[in-house]
């Protein structure tokens, strides 16, 4: 794997002009259809309303499935009325839904053992749902402090295991240079609120990275 990219050269990506069309015809359809993917955060008003916030509800496990992943059927059954679900939502209980990834109270959550890593690591260990859709599920469920992450945007972003705590630096940075940066892109693109500034990282680097991405050899994004 590549080194991982530099501020500057994330930066970079995000300032390119490609960026804001690429969020527009992900979320908006603007240029082509838009992606099921877009509706992600949005469905059944969003895995984090007060009401759902700490439960699975089966607009959740949809909304997975809008990423192009999906939770094995005895395993949604599991999250849904069992016992899975329910040592997942006491784990909810304790990452509030408005802490933001970069933030002072989020290092605590995402830390190993925190409680956004043992949350992630109850579905990931649960068997039939896998790192990738485990993140999903909490993304969908915390989108402020949890990013989507897959292989595709971990060879894009030369990352790996501690993504989450790699990403709150890069957000702490230059006094949060980055979350400007990805707020001013949301702005530019006229996405919709519910769209939060790690969903616009992970659809601009997975847009750009997808169609060349080559697997477990891949080099990694190509800047200019």
């Amino acid at each position: 794997m590549s080194e991982p990219l530099t501020l500057a050269e994330i930066l970079a990506v995000l300032g390119n002009r490609r960026s804001a069309r690429d969020l527009q015809r992900y979320f908006l359809g603007v240029g082509g259809p838009a992606f099921t993917g877009g509706q992600f955060e949005r469905l059944g008003g969003g895995g984090d309303l007060p009401e759902f916030a700490n439960i699975v509800t089966t607009a959740d496990l949809i909304a997975v499935q809008l990423l192009s992943v999906q939770v094995r059927p005895d395993r949604a059954l599991d999250l849904l009325q069992g016992q899975l679900g329910r040592q997942f939502a006491a784990e909810l209980t304790q990452i509030p839904a408005d802490v933001e990834l970069g933030a002072d109270k989020a290092l605590s959550l995402i830390v190993e053992g925190g409680h956004a890593d043992q949350a992630w690591r109850m579905l990931r260990d649960a068997g039939g749902i896998g790192w990738v859709t485990a993140g999903k599920l909490l993304a969908r469920k915390r989108p402020k402090l949890v990013p989507v992450y897959d292989e595709v945007v971990s060879c894009a972003l030369g990352t790996g295991t501690g993504f989450w705590e790699w990403l709150h630096g890069k957000l702490r940075e230059e006094d949060g240079v980055l979350a400007q940066g990805l707020d001013a892109l949301h702005a530019q693109a006229g996405l919709h609120a519910a769209v939060s500034r790690l969903r616009v990282l992970d659809v601009v680097v997975w847009m750009r990275h997808r169609d060349e991405h080559s697997g477990s050899g891949c080099p990694g994004l190509q800047l200019p």
